[in-house]
């Protein structure tokens, strides 16, 4: 089983439950894999933690851009908390030492990792506010993910990046982009979609995500960079 001691060190977070810090790492995959073991796995503390980062992240940039308007906001928070941001972060701080994998998950370091990653630190910033409360939740969340922030609204990537492909597009080509599931894969309550953007028949570029709305926002900003349309 494994030890989150130094873990717990890394993060100056020191869990009253070690059970519930425990979970947040579990995924469903090693459950299925190991239905004796008495343990649960971590999506509910997901669920829930996906709900406090939202929070946290919507109350700092409110307050943070005052003169934003509600459309932006979203947009710029959607950029703050997407599966690549957040599984980077997670990569950064350890997480990925301490999953509890199936063999087959242990093994793909992908695309499925990195949503594993995310998912992982929704998990742990829900574990965070269980044991801690929200101010002890709202401090890691500031501390490891909001500094992204400035790097994201110098960049404008938190632009829509559908909107601003289809406005380049037909600026340059006098085409609309046309997006196709190219793959999907996994049980329906955790699924994951490939999904190409063309400009007439041409394949741009791909975009991976948990829902095809996802998958195409990825695959237009992946195809903004192959144009070199980010300003």
């Amino acid at each position: 089983m494994i030890e989150l001691s130094n873990f717990e060190k890394k993060i100056n977070i020191i869990f009253k439950d070690k059970n519930l810090l425990k979970q947040a790492f579990i995924h469903r995959s090693y459950i299925n894999e190991n239905p004796s073991a008495g343990l649960s796995h971590n999506e509910r503390l997901e669920f829930l933690g996906d709900a406090v980062l939202e929070l946290v992240v919507t109350d700092y940039l409110y307050k943070k851009y005052p003169t934003y308007t509600e459309g932006e906001l979203t947009a710029l928070r959607s950029a703050l908390v997407n599966a690549i941001i957040l599984s980077e972060i997670a990569s950064n701080i350890g997480m990925n030492e301490y999953l509890l994998l199936s063999r087959g998950e242990a093994k793909d370091m992908g695309k499925a990792r990195q949503y594993i990653l995310a998912n992982t630190f929704e998990s742990f910033t829900g574990a965070v506010f269980l044991d801690q409360g929200y101010s002890v939740a709202e401090n890691f969340v500031s501390e490891v993910l909001l500094p992204k922030t400035e790097e994201i609204v110098s960049k404008k990537l938190w632009r829509d990046s559908k909107s601003l492909v289809q406005e380049k597009a037909q600026e340059y080509f006098s085409v609309t982009p046309a997006y196709k599931v190219l793959h999907e894969f996994g049980p329906d309550h955790d699924k994951q979609f490939t999904i190409g953007i063309y400009f007439g028949a041409d394949l741009i570029a791909e975009g991976s995500g948990k829902s095809k709305q996802e998958a195409e926002q990825s695959a237009a900003g992946a195809a903004l960079k192959v144009k070199n349309w980010l300003d």
